[in-house]
C-alpha cells in the first residue's frame, strides 16, 4: 500500500512518528497523523486546513485534543452518553488526578518511557480507510488530503475534534479535484 502513496502522504506517516516520540507516546495514533498535518506547509493538505480555517485555530484544536487526552481519550459524544447514565466524566478525571496525580487517565509512564514502534489499530485503520477513499474518488495515489478525509470519518476523538473546527468530510471533500 506505501507504494501507493505520495510524497505527502509519506512525509505525514513519517512526521507522525516523530511527533509521537517527540510527546513520549509509545505508539502513533489519528492524532500524531492530524498534529503532523498542521506542521506542515505548502502542501494540498496544509493548503485545504487553511482554506477551513484550521491552521488559525490549531491551538483550540490542541486544546480539545488535550482535553480528550485528560479523560482517557473520550470524546464529547462518549462523555455525553456516560452523562445520560448519570456519569459525569470530569468529576470521574479530577478524583482520579486528586489520588494519583495530573493525567492520570492519560497514556501510562511505561508507554511513555519506551517507543514501541508501531500504529495504533484506529491509526492503521485510518490509512487503510485512505486508500479506500482514494479508490472511490479514481485516484491512484494516496496523498495526505487522503489521510485527512481518512481521519474525517474515523470514529472518535479526532474526527469530532475536525468537525468542531469546521473540517467534516464534506467540507475537505469539496475542496480537493474531483470534489
Amino acid at each position: 500500500m506505501f507504494e501507493r502513496f505520495t510524497q505527502d502522504a509519506r512525509e505525514v506517516v513519517k512526521g507522525s512518528v516523530a511527533v509521537s516520540r517527540r510527546a513520549g507516546d509509545g505508539r502513533v495514533t489519528d492524532e500524531h497523523l492530524l498534529l503532523t498535518m498542521l506542521e506542515q506547509e505548502g502542501t494540498r493538505t496544509a493548503f485545504t486546513l487553511a482554506a477551513l480555517g484550521v491552521h488559525d485555530r490549531r491551538a483550540s484544536l490542541e486544546a480539545a485534543l488535550a482535553r480528550a487526552r485528560r479523560r482517557a481519550g473520550l470524546s464529547r459524544s462518549e462523555s455525553d452518553a456516560l452523562a445520560g447514565l448519570g456519569i459525569d466524566v470530569d468529576s470521574v478525571v479530577a478524583r482520579a488526578e486528586e489520588n494519583h496525580g495530573p493525567e492520570a487517565l492519560g497514556p501510562s509512564g511505561s508507554a511513555r518511557r519506551r517507543w514501541r514502534g508501531s500504529f495504533t489499530p484506529a491509526a492503521k485503520e485510518t490509512l487503510v480507510r485512505s486508500l479506500r477513499i482514494a479508490a472511490e474518488r479514481g485516484d491512484r495515489r494516496i496523498g495526505g488530503a487522503h489521510l485527512l478525509l481518512a481521519l474525517t470519518t474515523a470514529p472518535g476523538v479526532v474526527s469530532e475534534v475536525l468537525a468542531d473546527h469546521g473540517a467534516t468530510y464534506q467540507s475537505v471533500a469539496r475542496l480537493l479535484p474531483g470534489g
